[in-house]
């Protein structure tokens, strides 16, 4: 296999640049020695996917066979569809990926089987939901050595850290990475509130660029806008706050149910930062009960029954999670039915005009 065919392997190019190489062997591009590869972070970061922090990106469903093992073919037919759609970028090991039940070895094989399936430009970002800073360190580290693109860093798990122990862990991460991150500021279903204070702690972090912003409350908008101007992207975490959201000025959307419908999700988008407002709206309406799956326990089992039902996905979950069935099957089938009967036709929204202040990465 020649050296254009890995062309778009973030890790081959890697291996070429950090080598100094002019011309480069076949031998050089051996699956089996990219992991060997020396890391050389200021380099590495020369040739990796831009990350801007804008538009829209999917929180990746992890498709599992019957036996448990992942379905990469489920996984790839859903990828693609992303990619049509006009994604941003992805997020690999998320809620929505089941991360607590995926082991190291098998995010890792997610994360290069992506990289091997995209094209250069779009980043893939790995979350890190952690219980140590030891932890949390090594996957970051080993992220960086793998091909993220940027990483997604959750406060400290299972302990309810005080804002000086999640300063603290959050700093010693981005400390010993130089990836691109993004704080997820969940307190609803994480309980640790990273406030507007703690965001000015890390401004001299240059690598910790946005927020999942996932507070339910709107406004936090517009007072990170007011405290910090363009310092942080934020990015939208709550499928139900979306447009509202991308109406107070978020530059992106950290998206569930794009799982399902990629396309309707990347056209609200896009018609808000064209200032189709009225467009973008009668979308989101047809759109609000489906996305109000997003905002449940059990919105793993709901999504993948969406992803399901649009062609794209998997029903099965890992456990300790189990199907759903009986009169909650009913139910949400009900709300998926009833969308995919009504579903909209979309405008030619990858080629829209954006309006002043409203430019697209």
């Amino acid at each position: 296999m020649n050296f254009l065919s890995h062309l778009f392997s973030s890790k081959a190019i890697f291996c070429a640049v950090s080598n100094k190489l002019k011309s480069v062997d076949d031998s050089l591009i051996d699956e089996n020695k990219l992991t060997s590869c020396p890391a050389n972070f200021e380099t590495y970061n020369l040739i990796m996917a831009k990350l801007t922090w804008k538009g829209v990106y999917p929180a990746l469903l992890t498709p599992f066979k019957q036996d448990d093992s992942i379905d990469f073919d489920v996984y790839l037919s859903n990828l693609q569809a992303q990619l049509e759609a006009g994604i941003d970028g992805i997020i690999l090991g998320g809620s929505l990926g089941e991360a607590s039940s995926l082991s190291n070895e098998e995010k890792k094989s997610l994360l290069l089987f992506s990289k091997a399936n995209m094209p250069a430009d779009i980043p893939v970002i790995i979350n890190i939901a952690e219980q140590t800073t030891k932890a949390a360190i090594a996957l970051a580290q080993d992220s960086e050595k793998n091909g993220a693109d940027g990483l997604m860093l959750l406060p400290p798990m299972r302990y309810y850290a005080d804002s000086q122990e999640t300063l603290a862990y959050f700093k010693a991460v981005a400390s010993s990475t130089s990836l691109p991150i993004m704080i997820y500021n969940n307190p609803v279903d994480y309980k640790i509130h990273v406030t507007l204070d703690m965001f000015e702690a890390m401004v001299p972090y240059h690598n910790i660029q946005a927020v999942k912003e996932s507070t339910r409350d709107i406004s936090n908008v517009t007072r990170m806008i007011n405290r910090f101007g363009d310092r942080f992207s934020i990015l939208c975490g709550v499928d139900t706050l979306a447009m509202e959201s991308l109406c107070m000025g978020a530059h992106g959307w950290v998206a569930g149910l794009v799982d399902a419908f990629p396309r309707e999700t990347v056209a609200i988008f896009h018609l808000v930062k064209a200032g189709r407002i009225e467009e973008a709206l009668q979308i989101y309406r047809w759109f609000l009960p489906v996305l109000e799956l997003d905002i449940h326990p059990k919105l793993v089992q709901y999504i993948k029954l969406a992803a399901t039902h649009t062609g794209i996905g998997s029903p099965y979950v890992r456990a300790p999670r189990l199907p759903i069935q009986g009169d909650e099957l009913a139910s949400v089938t009900k709300i998926i039915e009833t969308a995919l009967a009504k579903r909209p036709i979309l405008p030619d929204y990858l080629n829209l005009k954006y309006t002043k202040n409203a430019e697209r990465a």
